[in-house]
């Protein structure tokens, strides 16, 4: 870390007001590094308070004029958003691959699932429109849609654009103006949504601010911060939830998960094999839905030996229909071989799959100096091992066998988060049973991935999610506004007819 960049690297600016705005002198920086070959991109400022409180005046001098259009004026804005977004979409998947290390399909997919949330709050006339009734003898009652003010967001690295496009698109809708912290790992993607948005967005409506945990501490405790979203680790959205909260915020911080799989003997072993790679493996596994533990019921070899195959037959990189990204750095290799070597030596699972020893991606990460790690299946022997129960954000699967779907089920509850869960079968009845007895809030039957789409919203519950709510959809209208109720009566003077 230092306060000087090298030449051939871009040091990033803040953006406030449609500007691009260097930091202060005081502020250090941080190297951004491509996962796949552990290059300098770009160098991104860590801002200090005073950047913060930049941005937050910007935006709180920007509500007043934004929040008083109507939903339809803004909807425009937001339409003219969408479509220049749309224009650059292979440029914003390009910078995503680049910084991120997704593949070329899913930094694509990233970016039209951030789009989708646009395209719901482009909708903002008809989803948050008022209604109007008359509740009794000559006495209307209507409500409508009001604003909260400055809206925050602090985002993980994990989705360079889908995770802030949770929530700024419906945020604007409603009539807030917002400030955005990127995380630091990945903020060349938010940094040229900004730009692009220059073009269509009043001043100060939308503003970047690049930085480190003291960034992110810094928009919590703002006086001027009235609703803040987190997406991140379990422990940091509490904390934040919690301090935020205690200040008088709307605060919705999301957390972490340990999503499981339950495979019934009637499931169909290619279509669900296929499933579970793509759950626990896509984006190298960093993501808050991924499959993290599978629960089989009964003997399912056959199930478990095409799982290893599919995976297996994954390679390194970013181009074709079995490639697979490299995780975010070298902290990540760490923090997932660790975990192996626990679970393998320590709780004595057996490795039907390492990782850590897969030749092309050993290779690949030896010929890079990239964060490359094959994908891991292991079978554990308890659900007391310690890979049941922790996040460890990488391309691991945890099995365990179960004799019954009940003891699959109460395996499932048994754990501290909440974000997914997933059963495989044919069966209708019991796709019911199991998806009526998860502990859950997103359920999937044959999904292993089950995102809600729009209107539906994404959240979690447990560990998974502190505050009220979730983050997309209907509830994201919810959190970013409140209901304003006005209650009308008139009295017809009297001698007067409606000739008068």
């Amino acid at each position: 870390m230092g306060s000087d960049a090298p030449a051939e690297t871009a040091t990033l600016t803040n953006f406030i007001n449609n500007a691009a705005v260097a930091a202060g002198t005081a502020a250090e920086t941080l190297a951004v590094v491509s996962p796949h070959d552990a290059q300098t991109i770009a160098w991104v400022p860590l801002s200090t308070e005073a950047e913060v409180d930049a941005a937050v005046a910007a935006a709180k001098a920007a509500f007043p004029a934004w929040s008083a259009l109507t939903l339809k004026a803004r909807a425009a804005y937001l339409l003219a958003l969408y479509n220049v977004l749309q224009a650059h979409r292979t440029e914003l998947a390009t910078l995503i691959v680049r910084e991120h290390g997704k593949t070329q399909t899913e930094a694509m997919g990233d970016v039209l699932k951030g789009l989708e949330t646009l395209e719901y709050a482009v909708g903002a006339p008809v989803v948050a429109r008022g209604s109007v009734e008359i509740v009794s003898g000559g006495v209307q009652c209507q409500d409508e849609r009001v604003a909260l003010g400055v809206a925050a967001g602090i985002v993980p690295f994990n989705f360079p654009l889908m995770v802030p496009f949770w929530t700024i698109p419906i945020a604007l809708a409603m009539g807030n103006t917002y400030v955005l912290k990127p995380s630091e790992k990945v903020p060349l993607t938010m940094s040229r949504v900004a730009e692009l948005a220059a073009d269509v967005l009043p001043p100060g409506v939308l503003n970047i601010v690049h930085g480190d945990r003291r960034a992110a501490q810094a928009l919590v405790r703002h006086k001027d911060v009235q609703a803040l979203a987190f997406v991140g680790t379990s422990d940091v959205a509490r904390a934040i939830h919690l301090e935020g909260s205690s200040l008088g915020k709307r605060v919705l911080a999301l957390g972490g998960a340990k999503n499981h799989l339950v495979a019934l003997p009637d499931c169909d072993i290619e279509m669900t094999a296929q499933d579970i790679v793509n759950s626990f493996t896509g984006c190298a596994g960093q993501r808050c839905m991924a499959a993290s533990v599978l629960l089989v019921v009964g003997d399912q070899s056959a199930l478990l030996d095409r799982v290893v195959e599919k995976a297996q037959a994954l390679q390194p990189g970013a181009d074709g229909a079995h490639a697979m990204g490299p995780v975010i750095d070298g902290a990540a290799i760490a923090r997932i071989e660790e975990a192996i070597e626990h679970a393998a030596s320590v709780d004595g699972a057996q490795l039907l799959l390492d990782g850590r020893a897969s030749a092309a991606f050993c290779e690949r990460r030896r010929d890079t100096s990239g964060f490359w790690i094959g994908p891991t299946v292991m079978v554990q022997r308890a659900p007391s091992d310690a890979a049941m129960h922790f996040e460890i954000f990488g391309p691991v699967l945890s099995v365990l066998r179960c004799d019954t779907v009940d003891q699959a089920l109460a395996i499932e509850n048994a754990n501290d988060y909440g974000n997914a869960a997933c059963v495989y079968t044919a069966s209708g009845a019991a796709a019911e049973y199991c998806a009526r007895r998860f502990q859950a809030a997103m359920v999937g039957v044959n999904i292993g991935v089950p995102v809600p789409r729009e209107p539906f919203s994404f959240g979690g519950i447990n560990r998974s999610r502190f505050g009220a709510g979730d983050i997309t959809g209907d509830a994201g209208v919810e959190f970013f506004s409140y209901r304003r109720k006005i209650t009308t009566k008139w009295t017809t003077p009297k001698d007067a007819s409606w000739m008068s």
